[in-house]
């Protein structure tokens, strides 16, 4: 007798259907896993093992031969556990084959037959609703897989404690309920609040251009200026998650094994790497892939402080993720995909002791310190930044004024208006373009996310911010005397697009252009300049 037991094998966002083969014959006793195992997979039969003699049952002296199949697609990870224990179940005669049949199982087993928490359930339930079958789980990831919203014709959520629940159940004797999804509620209160930065009312000007438009933003200034403060308050005045970017945060977050009691929340993700993180950590990668913190930000912010302190090959492998909104990950054996369209901000000094352009706190090495410190930036890295601002030294006399009246509740409030305003024609110009499309990683591409004027290209860019004689005439000036390159040039008309957005106007005007090239000004070479 072969019993069958359905469970997944991940490549990347990818959960791909493996079919779990037990056998067992009359031989020499051995308990043999095949269909490229890794460590941890080969491992299981000790785990397997002893849960089932916790439980009472122990293996008889037979030839127990466990196929993993396809077997040429690797197997990684400990969620095989539970899929191997149920197919000796059905062997031994323990449960009925149609009784699992309907489900899809994974979770990792403890030596006292505990289903323990494991990795990647959301992605996994949403995978084996898509085929129709049910899914059986950890009990801590019920919650989570509850998420991928079970039909009636499906058999739902199974989220058994430890396998004496599981037979139970499937016997009949013990009826296990099935977990409800969870929102983990984020109150305004929770988050930093813009009234807490007294001045720099220029730099709160342009973090609210960059929330509404999608835009990436580059912080120049000293030490203490408060540029780390100020990208701490963007999630704050960011609209929440809808339904489906929740859906791919939270995907993305199950295969990290981060999401905290299956609980998904509607707040954007806000990563905040330190500058020692390796190219793996930061995009993904690793002895067994998983996503990296740009992929942790889908949807969300990922804030690079002291960014010139990162290796520079580092930095420079966001160029891709930034225009494509996915990180690939090529292997020998491996090439897997990630969503991350998330929006970059970063701080930096002018210098390496902060404070050039100070002449009493300035070092003795400017200005050579000042180049030598900025040539870590590579032009195409810094071409991708929308908005560029100098965030100068606060005074004495804005840390003893008042505490400002307008916060970050005032200010979400403009950005949602001016994004409700934008979504409307963006759509209307993309004609639906983008509904429905999926990206490399298998996730469906959000209709919000894409319609955001920092993710315009081509003839919608050009409809949307068509320039009259006054601002083309300005446009072609500035480009000649900055040097814009293309990128730049669009880019340009993307901030000037959103500043017109926050007005309500339909057109750009030649004020929103100047505006937009205002925030262009922060050149390479300049930056030490106007710190």
């Amino acid at each position: 007798m072969v019993a069958h037991v359905e469970t997944v094998a991940f490549q990347g966002m990818e959960a791909r259907a493996v079919d779990v083969q037990v056998q067992m014959t009359s031989g020499l006793p051995a308990f043999t896993i095949v269909g490229l195992p890794d460590k941890a997979v080969a491992e299981s039969r000790e785990r397997v093992r002893a849960a089932l003699s916790a439980i009472g049952l122990g293996l008889p002296p037979k030839r127990i031969t466990v196929n993993l199949a396809p077997a040429d697609l690797p197997k990684e990870g400990s969620h095989f556990d539970l899929p191997i224990a149920i197919g000796l179940l059905q062997v031994m005669g323990v449960i009925e084959g149609q009784d699992v049949d309907r489900y899809v199982a994974l979770g990792e087993l403890s030596l006292d037959g505990t289903i323990s928490q494991i990795a990647g359930v959301l992605p996994a339930a949403v995978a084996a609703n898509g085929r129709g079958k049910g899914l059986i789980c950890p009990k801590a990831c019920g919650p989570e897989a509850a998420w991928a919203g079970f039909s009636a014709q499906t058999a739902g959520v199974l989220a058994p404690e430890n396998l004496i629940q599981l037979v139970n159940h499937l016997k009949g004797t013990q009826l296990q309920s099935e977990p409800k999804p969870v929102v983990r509620e984020t109150s305004p209160a929770s988050l930093s609040d813009l009234k807490d930065i007294k001045g720099q009312e220029s730099a709160k000007r342009a973090l609210e251009i960059a929330a509404t438009g999608g835009h990436n933003m580059l912080m120049v200034g000293p030490p203490g200026a408060g540029k780390s403060m100020l990208a701490s308050r963007l999630p704050g005045i960011l609209p929440p998650l809808s339904s489906l970017e929740m859906l791919e945060v939270s995907m993305v977050a199950s295969m990290a094994g981060t999401l905290s009691g299956g609980e998904l929340t509607l707040a954007r993700p806000f990563r905040a790497p330190h500058h020692s993180a390796s190219m793996a950590a930061l995009i993904g990668g690793g002895l067994r892939v998983r996503p990296g913190e740009v992929s942790l930000a889908h949807h969300g912010v990922l804030f690079l402080d002291e960014l010139p302190e990162f290796p520079r090959p580092v930095i420079d492998s966001l160029r891709q993720p930034i225009e494509t909104g996915e990180a690939v990950i090529a292997r020998a054996n491996a090439h897997v995909s990630y969503p991350a369209r998330f929006q970059l901000i970063a701080a930096m000094n002018p210098c390496r002791c902060g404070y050039a352009g100070d002449a009493s706190k300035a070092c003795a090495r400017v200005p050579k310190c000042v180049g030598d410190y900025q040539s870590k930036l590579s032009g195409p890295l810094l071409d991708r930044f929308d908005v560029r601002i100098d965030v100068p030294a606060v005074s004495v006399a804005d840390l003893a004024g008042a505490r400002p009246q307008e916060g970050s509740t005032e200010v979400a409030a403009r950005v949602m208006q001016a994004r409700t305003f934008q979504l409307a024609r963006n759509r209307a110009v993309l004609g639906g373009t983008q509904t429905g499309k999926t990206n490399a990683a298998g996730s469906t591409i959000d209709t919000d996310t894409a319609c955001l004027n920092a993710r315009l290209e081509g003839e919608a860019l050009e409809e949307v911010a068509s320039l009259d004689a006054a601002g083309s005439t300005l446009m072609l000036q500035a480009a000649d005397k900055m040097g814009l390159t293309a990128r730049g040039y669009h880019r340009v008309l993307k901030v000037a697009r959103t500043l017109a957005d926050l007005e309500q106007s339909e057109k750009v005007h030649k004020s929103h252009l100047a505006e937009a090239l205002s925030y262009r000004g922060l050149t390479p070479g300049a930056l030490g300049k106007v710190a």
